[in-house]
């Protein structure tokens, strides 16, 4: 008897952490969308792509703090994904969300990261898009992280990328 309500106990409290994490995201989710605009939506013909990687789509955070991710709108959603590169952008094609377009002109910068929102390696194998997202009267800058299945690849996404916008 006594060992079943140890189980019991355990168990809701287990039960009672999922739901506070649970909340969490959603009171955050929530919180954000005030703050962060909608992401931009790929355009319909974006042309020919220059550039493409296939990997893990890491998240997107306010730039410069690596820690606090994006949730709202599903960008807080880690999975698999390809990163194109156009002439006018980069797609974010992410399987199983929704995708993303960062446009060109918004583009701040582009380097590598040891970790971003809980993906944390020993070596400089992300690729970090620093951006800014502007609807109307707001603008938020934002890191969009990505590890790619070939770290070959990053030096061409930095000089492809090269001539955004600077601040």
């Amino acid at each position: 008897m006594e060992r079943l309500l140890l189980t019991l106990l355990f168990v809701a409290l287990f039960a009672l952490s999922l739901y506070g994490m649970w909340r969490g995201w959603r009171r955050q989710a929530r919180e954000q969308s005030v703050r962060v605009p909608p992401l931009p939506s790929v355009p319909d013909e974006p042309g020919e792509p220059l550039l493409e990687s296939s990997g893990l789509y890491v998240a997107t955070t306010f730039a410069g703090r690596w820690q606090q991710r994006i949730v709202t709108r599903g960008a807080g959603l880690r999975g698999p994904a390809v990163f194109r590169l156009y002439r006018d952008g980069v797609e974010v094609d992410r399987a199983g969300a929704a995708g993303f377009w960062i446009p060109r002109e918004s583009i701040l910068d582009v380097h590598t990261a040891r970790g971003m929102a809980g993906k944390v390696m020993g070596t400089e194998s992300l690729l970090v898009f620093t951006w800014r997202l502007r609807d109307g009267d707001r603008d938020v800058e934002l890191d969009t992280g990505f590890r790619g299945d070939d770290l070959a690849e990053y030096p061409s996404w930095s000089e492809q990328v090269e001539g955004g916008a600077r601040a």
